[in-house]
């Protein structure tokens, strides 16, 4: 008999997880993904099944989680299938709430990323494709905190924005409430200053106390009583429990009189107390809100651009108005002068001009003919145009920036890191610190009265709001005000990054120059003529679609002369092309092609090296078999883009070095580069060399910003500190970058490493007067220097300080205008 194989069963505390997995294409496939997931310590069983794309696991939380089990099967080659989703989170009012919501959100098997954002009140969680959004939602509800799948659908958002006026206005009526109730309390004290003589007696003060603290108040209970349920702490909690001991301290008073309490004064109360510090936090809170939607103004201006309605052209030629939801692409669009054009599309009919300064920032605008493409979102001028749809919804570009800014101030900050290190333990020490301070004015024989003061107002000095709103605020009014400028931030940590840069590497051609070379001079060598180079060069050049090559046709096409029908044309990469025509083997590229191919000592060369000094582009014309022999010279001219010296200028201005990554040849590159006075030319530098450019200039300790438009800019791109890609060039690019600019103005790379600088700048500025508040203030308080209605007011205005700091962000404006 064979005894079974040993068997781990699965344990209770054991959980179980379905990963959609992607690229398995056979059952070796399956066995190293199985391989690579039971390598992950802590993994009980796993069944990887090809047919259904799915891998089965059970493990142990304590050991594994999701996130290392998606890395082992991202690093044995395949992909976890992976979804972003956002929830919009309600009651978070401090810090140590963005940390119990994370914790609560990664604790759920199939999270793979969690970031929680306190000044948007949104989750932004990356799930494995099977996780449920009812276990998150769920997960949230269970850390105390309400939370509902958040929808960027117009109707959704206009719902969401009258909740949260509706919740803004009530707010506010509980702030005119409490200083309502609370303004009584406080006018003995006042009096006092001007010598005059008022008192309330303590069942009044008791009557105008109650309402504050237990129906205006009641917010903080119930959020602290949450916080405690799920053991641990927050802003409402040291609320609650400051005004709570106030409030019952004067309590015992009215209803046990003095004289049983030694040292304490027969009618002095602190109901004034708990009410007014309550007041005060209501009136910070309120105050805040209003700040953190103004941090959001400017996405919601981005999504205010879509029109609700569109015109369709029906083939009858019939105009129809309908919500433009039910636009489909390939519709045909009727758009009159002064209207916001609905959709993405073509331009079939009409001529006009475009305001697109919403997009890109452009403020010209921009002029628009048949064949030409228009966003959504942008304002049809004087012309009356017809647009065939190409993108609706979720595609159109304006949803696509909307996203991508959403996305930036949703991120968080590698900064931000160590706020939430501070903020997890910020309410237990606190408390600690509290108690401490009761204890420690007992044993120096104070009396209870004022022991229990001075413990309540470091209480309610304590203030884990600031901490947490400094990042989110900043970035999200920055990242906001840089995309009505046109300059799209993907992410917190490019931005971060940016402030940090001090050099910055161009691409040349579409980057520094327009990208629209043209074909300035074509000398033939001794047995060739002009028509004949023209007519071999052209059909080279047939099958490419690289600027130089669209120069060469054009020419030929200009001058009516046919290209030579060519064969089995290959491309060089980073050299040229070779082709057949007519039987001989031909090729067509720069001077390291020719002496690859055994021509070192060309013709034309003083020529050559004459038109280099003029910043011209040079290819070369051979043929290579059955003879080798030089054809002839091509001279491109590609002219600098007008705002291109003044980009350089202005990075020279904040000390940032200039740098250019061109493949041209040496004499080329260096004409370019002094006539827009960059600091230096990398010349001859292949497609796939850019990037090893780039990791050169790293390595030897700088910040390098890359700045590209085309695909084989991408590497270059990924490989540096922050990649900035141009909308005018490819997807690829963009992808690869961290910052989009969203038209071809070079000055726009300034002015996105300007407010990256400025944006830091206010988060750090948050951040220190978060830390100082605290570090200076609660000792303050702690040896009874400040009492708990100062407290209160600084507690309350903290955060409004820090949020209303980084409102000034918004008055930024870009020098590319």
């Amino acid at each position: 008999m064979i005894a079974p194989l040993p068997v781990e069963l699965p344990r209770e505390e054991d959980e179980s997880l379905v990963i959609p997995i992607e690229g398995m294409t056979c059952a070796s496939c399956v066995g190293r993904v199985e391989k690579a997931i039971r390598a992950v310590h802590g993994i009980t069983d796993v069944s990887v099944n090809l047919a259904t794309e799915r891998a089965e696991i059970t493990f142990d939380p304590t050991y594994a989680d999701t996130s290392t089990i998606a890395d082992a099967i991202f690093a044995a080659g395949y992909m976890p299938g992976a979804t972003e989703i956002k929830l919009a989170i309600d009651g978070m009012t401090c810090a140590s709430c963005v940390g119990r919501v994370e914790k609560a959100l990664r604790a759920i098997p199939g999270v793979l990323k969690a970031d929680v954002n306190l000044a948007n009140e949104t989750a932004t969680v990356e799930i494995v494709a099977t996780t449920p959004i009812t276990g998150l939602i769920a997960a949230v509800i269970s850390a105390g905190y309400s939370a509902s799948l958040k929808n960027d659908l117009p109707i959704e958002t206009e719902v969401a924005d009258r909740r949260r006026e509706r919740a803004a206005s009530r707010e506010l009526r509980h702030v005119i409430f409490a200083a309502v109730l609370s303004l009584p309390l406080v006018l003995p004290m006042i009096t006092s200053w001007i010598g005059l003589d008022f008192t309330l007696g303590g069942w009044w003060q008791l009557l105008l106390a109650a309402p504050v603290q237990f129906w205006l108040g009641a917010r903080f209970y119930r959020a602290g009583w949450k916080a405690v349920k799920a053991r641990t702490g927050n802003m409402d909690l040291l609320v609650a429990i400051g005004t709570t001991a106030a409030f019952g301290l004067s309590l015992y008073q009215l209803l046990f009189p003095p004289m049983h309490m030694a040292g304490m004064a027969p009618t002095h109360y602190y109901f004034e107390a708990s009410a007014v510090v309550i007041s005060l936090v209501l009136l910070g809170k309120w105050l805040e809100g209003r700040a953190k939607r103004q941090t959001g103004a400017a996405i919601r201006a981005l999504m205010a651009l879509r029109p609700d309605t569109a015109r369709i052209v029906g083939l009858n030629g019939v105009e129809t108005e309908v919500p433009v939801g039910l636009v489909s692409v390939g519709d045909h669009v009727r758009v009159r002068p002064g209207e916001r054009i609905a959709v993405d599309g073509k331009l079939l009919d009409g001529e006009t001009s475009v305001d697109e300064s919403m997009l890109t920032g452009e403020s010209m605008p921009v002029n628009k003919s048949a064949g030409a493409q228009v966003t959504g979102g942008s304002v049809n001028g004087e012309g009356l145009i017809l647009v065939e749809t190409t993108a609706i919804g979720a595609e159109t570009t304006l949803a696509r920036i909307v996203r991508l800014v959403e996305s930036a101030q949703g991120a968080k900050a590698p900064i931000q890191r160590l706020v939430d290190k501070v903020s997890a333990v910020f309410v237990p020490v606190v408390l600690i610190i509290a108690a401490i301070t009761l204890l420690g004015w007992l044993a120096a024989g104070a009396s209870v009265e004022t022991a229990i003061l001075n413990a309540v107002a470091v209480l309610v000095i304590a203030c884990p709001c600031a901490l947490g709103l400094a990042t989110p605020t900043a970035i999200m009014a920055g990242t906001g005000v840089a995309a009505q400028a046109g300059v799209l931030i993907k992410d917190a940590e490019a931005l971060e990054i940016a402030h940090r840069i001090n050099s910055v590497a161009f691409d040349k051609t579409g980057t520094l120059t327009e990208g629209k070379p043209v074909l300035v001079a074509a000398l033939p060598a001794d047995d060739t003529t002009d028509d004949q180079l023209m007519a071999l060069a052209a059909g080279l050049q047939s099958g490419s679609e690289h600027p130089l090559a669209r120069a060469v046709r054009e020419a030929a096409n200009a001058r009516n002369i046919q290209p030579t029908p060519a064969t089995q044309m290959k491309a060089l990469p980073g050299r040229g092309v070779t082709a057949m025509l007519e039987g001989r083997n031909y090729i067509l590229g720069s001077a390291r092609l020719m002496s690859e191919n055994g021509l070192d000592h060309l013709p034309l060369q003083v020529l050559a090296e004459q038109l280099e000094s003029e910043g011209r582009s040079l290819s070369w014309v051979a043929e290579v078999s059955p003879q080798v022999r030089p054809i002839g010279l091509l001279a491109f001219g590609d002219e600098p883009k007008a705002s291109a010296a003044a980009a350089v200028e202005a990075l020279r201005a904040k000390g940032i070095e200039s740098i250019m990554i061109t493949g041209d040849n040496e004499g080329s590159a260096q004409a370019v580069a002094s006539k827009l006075g960059i600091d230096k030319a990398i010349s001859n530098v292949l497609p796939d060399g850019k990037a090893s450019v780039i990791a050169g200039l790293r390595s030897a300790g700088r910040t390098v910003a890359m700045v590209g438009d085309g695909v084989n800019d991408a590497p270059a791109l990924a490989a540096a500190d922050v990649g900035i890609a141009m909308s005018t060039g490819t997807d690829v690019a963009m992808h690869a970058a961290g910052i989009t600019l969203m038209r071809g103005d070079p000055r726009l790379v300034t002015d996105a490493i300007d407010i990256s600088r400025r944006t830091y700048a206010k988060i750090r500025q948050g951040l220190f007067w978060a830390f100082i508040y605290n570090v200076v203030g609660i000792p303050l308080a702690a040896l009874g220097l400040l009492s708990p209605v100062i407290a209160g007011a600084a507690m309350a205005f903290s955060s409004v300080s820090v949020v209303a700091n980084a409102l000034v962000l918004r008055r930024w404006r870009p020098s590319a205008v």
